[in-house]
């Protein structure tokens, strides 16, 4: 049990460690590179770079969007576009309205704030709220006159909207692209879990994560639209299998599992399974499913009032620590402060670490690139689309490794109006990311989130609950199957919400004890259950006891 009043260790080993990259690192990184380019080479042949600020803000919306279908990822980056250019138009207007830099940095600390509540709640996934974040708080510090603000918003409005175009481009080569890749993952952790024969160490989770990729798979055929087709009614059984084998992980072949991942590579023909007993309704399910009415704003928000209150108060006081400092940038230390936040403490110490190592290499790779990059105004272009691609292409394997083509890049962009001194921004930005740092995770500490532990027992009583609901369509005689089918959806959500809460309750400070033991029984139950109604739909085999499965061990 974890203590309601002493404080976990803080991990120092493998903080550092790299890992893989993703399975489409190449993607971020070639569309913010085709982004960038044109707008930035537009003004380079102007002469004007010093607006390539105002331009940056719109080419890095196509940064977002990269694991989601098309339907979904249109309406994605148009909301990340909209975002960009709101958070920036409020800066600027705030900009040319004082130059109080103490009312500066509480602007940009709140908006900082409403940014990293606003992905999260929306869950928008990588790079989430950091480049929101980065953009407007050193568009607050720009000077600026309120008759100059239709042009520079109007500027990355243009590149936002070429960003759109770049994102949404590859749909036209593979349409099923982001979907094949969902299935692939699912298929591959399924794989992973059937390796493990639903007994041998680490086999919890395994489970927990192919559960996870699996919902998220059918999360992803779902976001592509309601219309089902010949695609997704291929990737539907893939994933069927799949669920064949989180519920009956000792029947599952491995080897054919990862076979069909590899089949959904490229564009080549999908491979093709017999349809299990009523598969047909799997779409149609999670459909009904999806269409029930959705929690108000107020209750989708609150849980993550904790967080946006610490990334305010950190946010700010990082930004006037720097002030008092006397260093001229204090949106750095405020933006520092922003990316440290994660879902609990634990994660946030891990993330400062990160973030610190990662500066201080990447002020020194600037020093050693500023010669380079004053040589000419193009150098200075050309430098910037390259660190845009290191950092996208590295940042995968560890967030610290992106952040050395993060760290210089930021600091040429601030030479696109003039050149500075060298020594000066390193020192600057030295200052302000141990600033940052210190006091981000200060506030990370005192700022409390008791609520974590409410969560988990939210999460709780939505897994029984569901449970109870799959177990209630078991026990009819013939119980329909969208029905069946619907209740094992909830269920499989609820189970990854469960496991999801918990993790993130587990790494939180100053709470009560978690009910730890709970957590083990809910999840075991569960997902007996959820083989239960895998098996009642004819979708995986009965030739084993189905009073028993693998899933009776404890993990």
């Amino acid at each position: 049990m974890s203590s309601a009043t002493t404080p976990r260790r803080l991990p120092l080993a493998g903080v550092l460690r790299l890992g893989r990259p993703s399975d489409i690192w190449f993607k971020p990184a070639l569309s913010v590179v085709a982004a960038v380019a044109p707008p930035n080479l537009i003004l380079l042949a102007l002469g004007r770079l010093d607006l390539a600020m105002y331009t940056m803000a719109g080419s890095l919306c196509a940064l977002y969007g990269h694991n989601r279908p098309y339907a979904a990822r249109a309406r994605i980056l148009a909301g990340v576009v909209l975002g960009m250019v709101g958070g920036l138009a409020l800066s600027l207007l705030a900009a040319s309205l004082t130059s109080d830099a103490v009312v500066l940095v509480t602007v940009g600390a709140l908006m900082a704030a409403a940014q990293k509540t606003a992905c999260d709640a929306t869950r928008l996934g990588p790079p989430g709220s950091v480049v929101l974040t980065f953009i407007s708080s050193a568009s607050l510090f720009v000077p600026q006159t309120l008759g100059q603000l239709p042009g520079h918003i109007g500027l990355a409005l243009a590149a936002g909207a070429w960003a759109w175009l770049v994102g949404m481009a590859p749909g036209l080569l593979r349409p099923h692209g982001p979907e094949r890749r969902a299935t692939a993952t699912a298929l591959n952790a399924a794989a992973a879990y059937a390796d493990t024969r639903g007994t041998s160490d680490g086999h919890a989770r395994a489970r927990a994560a192919s559960a996870a990729a699996i919902h998220a798979a059918w999360q992803s055929l779902l976001a592509a639209g309601a219309r089902p087709d010949h695609t997704r009614r291929a990737l539907e059984q893939l994933l069927v299998r799949a669920e064949v084998a989180l519920a009956a992980p000792a029947d599952a072949d491995p080897a054919r599992l990862r076979a069909w991942a590899r089949g959904l590579r490229g564009t080549g023909r999908i491979p093709r399974t017999a349809a299990p007993r009523d598969a047909a309704d799997e779409l149609l399910g999670v459909a009904a499913e999806l269409a029930h009415p959705r929690r108000p704003a107020w209750q989708r928000l609150a849980p993550f009032a904790p967080i946006a209150a610490r990334t305010a108060v950190g946010c700010a006081l990082a930004g006037y620590a720097s002030l008092a400092l006397g260093v001229g940038r204090p949106y750095w230390a405020l933006v520092t402060a922003a990316s440290l936040y994660q879902a609990n403490v634990t994660l946030t110490w891990n993330r400062g670490i990160q973030r610190v190592v990662g500066n201080l290499v990447g002020v020194l790779f600037f020093a050693v690139l500023a010669p380079l990059a004053h040589l000419h105004p193009a150098a200075l272009v050309v430098c910037c689309l390259a660190l845009n691609f290191g950092a996208e292409a590295l940042i995968g394997r560890n967030y610290w490794l992106g952040t050395v083509c993060v760290t210089p890049m930021a600091l040429l962009i601030t030479e696109f109006a003039r050149a500075q001194h060298p020594g000066q921004l390193i020192t600057e930005r030295v200052a302000d990311t141990l600033v940052g740092a210190l006091v981000g995770f200060a506030a990370a500490v005192a700022v409390t989130n008791r609520r974590a532990g409410d969560r988990l027992e939210q999460a709780l009583t939505a897994a029984d609950r569901a449970r109870e609901n799959a177990a209630r369509l078991l026990a009819e005689p013939h119980p329909a199957p969208r029905a069946l089918g619907s209740a094992r959806r909830t269920l499989a959500a609820a189970l990854v919400d469960l496991r999801a809460t918990a993790d993130a309750a587990a790494g939180e400070w100053w709470q009560r004890a978690l009910p730890e033991d709970r957590v083990v029984l809910t999840e075991q139950s569960g997902h007996r259950t959820l083989a239960a109604t895998v098996r009642a739909q004819g979708l995986a085999p009965q030739d084993h006891d189905p009073g028993r499965t693998t899933e009776d061990t404890r993990p």
